[in-house]
């Protein structure tokens, strides 16, 4: 039996590193797969600006249309700022950015790109829904770009384009500056009727909610303002067996920390643990390496940690695993929910391991 759908990852997701120019640059990616994006996620690794997030349901680049192109910022509550001209275009195998600090500023600054593919900026009007929605999906990876208008009822259903309900959805109200980015870690499982949700722009614990869980055609926002009032955007997610895994593990306080089996090496890892702690991000081709990977905060406009004291992983061929004892990644006893998505698969769809053991 196949092991695997997805032999090369690279052609629904990569991470890509670059050095500003100071002037409009061409990012090209590296994968084994031309990739043009659809969910393009960048950050400034060696200053303090924010994490700057566009996609092709909202008008990814400039270039589209002749108007701007809106960002958010996930560590932030801050609306989606329509007034900056950063995105010049995105290509067949990447990107072309303006000048700003947030993606590219003078040369030397050192930036990261994560980047998902959906349907090539092809929209769809959704109408499984009681509130019709604009998707783009890409059912073969699990992953889709939902936009809506909420009407702040708690049975409001949106439909998201996918053939499984999604494990990991992150949501954030575009025309308010008040509200929290909120994620619906369905990973962590039901508690009675309840899911847990977390605030990706903040350090807080998850709460439990009363949104109810999505199903293989809709998500449920529910009536609250963060999830479902005004012009909202939506990222779903679904685990794709050897090209992406949601699920949880429970730390141990040791440097002999817990390995978590994914079934592929990572190239993005994306975790939270249920206390007062950032929201954590590793990638491949950021400098580090075993087991001294440099951690990004989601959550926080800082620098990349370099550190080699507390917040170490070891990206293996099939998961990672915690090398130090730091609460972010390993506190004892507590439970942490994470996002991760494949450099390689660990056996492809012949059954053939792809990376040494």
């Amino acid at each position: 039996m196949a092991y695997t759908t997805i032999d090369d990852p690279s052609a629904h997701f990569q991470a890509t590193t670059y050095t500003g120019a100071g002037a409009n640059t061409v990012v090209t990616n590296g994968g084994n797969s031309d990739l043009k994006p659809d969910l393009l996620w960048i950050k400034n690794t060696g200053a303090g600006y924010g994490h700057f997030i566009v996609d092709s349901n909202r008008n990814i680049s400039y270039a589209q249309n002749s108007s701007n192109a809106p960002y958010l910022e996930i560590n932030s509550t801050a609306a989606e700022n329509n007034n900056q001209n950063w995105m010049q275009s995105v290509n067949t195998n990447g990107f072309t950015t303006g000048i700003s600090e947030h993606i590219n500023s003078n040369s030397g600054s050192s930036f990261v790109a994560w980047q998902w593919k959906m349907n090539g900026g092809t929209t769809s009007s959704n109408s499984d829904g009681n509130i019709t929605s604009t998707v783009q999906a890409n059912t073969t990876a699990g992953q889709s770009i939902v936009t809506w208008t909420g009407n702040e009822q708690s049975a409001a259903t949106v439909g998201h384009g996918l053939d499984i309900a999604p494990e990991t959805i992150i949501y954030k109200r575009r025309n308010n500056g008040t509200y929290n980015w909120t994620a619906s870690l369905l990973q962590l499982g039901l508690v009675g009727s309840n899911t847990y949700v977390g605030y990706p722009n903040t350090t807080n614990s998850w709460e439990q909610t009363t949104m109810a869980a999505p199903t293989a055609t809709v998500i449920k926002p529910g009536s609250g303002a963060p999830q479902n009032s005004g012009t909202m955007v939506a990222y779903c997610f679904h685990s794709v067996k050897g090209y992406s895994k949601m699920g949880n593990y429970t730390g141990n306080g040791s440097s002999n920390g817990p390995f978590v089996h994914t079934g592929f090496k990572p190239a993005f890892i994306y975790l939270k643990g249920n206390q007062t702690n950032h929201w954590v991000i590793y990638d491949h081709k950021r400098p580090g390496y075993n087991k001294k990977n440099y951690e990004i905060y989601a959550n926080a406009t800082s620098a990349q940690y370099t550190g080699a004291s507390y917040h170490n992983i070891d990206i293996l061929s099939n998961g990672f695993k915690c090398r130090l004892t730091d609460p972010s990644i390993n506190q004892s006893g507590k439970v942490y929910a994470y996002l991760a998505f494949a450099e390689n698969p660990f056996v492809t769809s012949t059954g053939t391991p792809t990376t040494a053991r």
